[in-house]
C-alpha cells in the first residue's frame, strides 16, 4: 500500500484534500466489500507513486462516507471521478486497468 494515496475521513476533509487540491486528483469511491475495489487498489497504489507532486490518488470509503456517495451519485463502486480545480473532469464505473487510470490523469494533466 502506497503512503501517497489519500485517505478522505468526512466531507470537510473531502472538500481540503481533493476540491481545494492544486493537482487533478483522482477519488476512488470503494468499500472493503468490494472485490473489484480490491483488484483495482494496487494499480492506484501504483499510480499514486508515479504521479506524486502531479497528481493524487484519493479514497472514499461509500460505507463511512454516504453523504459524499450521495452527493456524487455512486451507485456502482468502484467509481473514480477525476476532479481538477474543484470540478469532476472525468468518471469511470467499474474495475479498469492502470493504463486506463493513468490516461484519466494524463487528461486532466494536459
Amino acid at each position: 500500500m502506497s503512503d501517497k494515496v489519500v485517505y478522505v475521513e468526512d466531507t470537510a476533509d473531502f472538500e481540503n484534500k481533493v476540491l481545494n487540491s492544486k493537482e487533478p486528483v483522482l477519488v476512488d469511491f470503494w468499500a472493503e466489500w468490494c472485490s473489484p475495489c480490491k483488484m483495482i487498489a494496487p494499480a492506484l497504489d501504483e499510480l499514486a507513486d508515479a504521479y506524486d507532486g502531479r497528481a493524487k490518488i484519493a479514497k472514499v470509503n461509500v460505507d463511512q462516507q454516504r453523504e459524499l456517495a450521495v452527493k456524487y451519485h455512486v451507485r456502482s463502486i468502484p467509481m473514480l471521478l477525476v476532479f481538477k480545480n474543484g470540478e469532476v473532469q472525468n468518471q469511470q464505473i467499474g474495475a479498469v486497468g492502470k493504463a486506463q487510470l493513468a490516461g484519466m490523469l494524463d487528461k486532466a494533466l494536459a
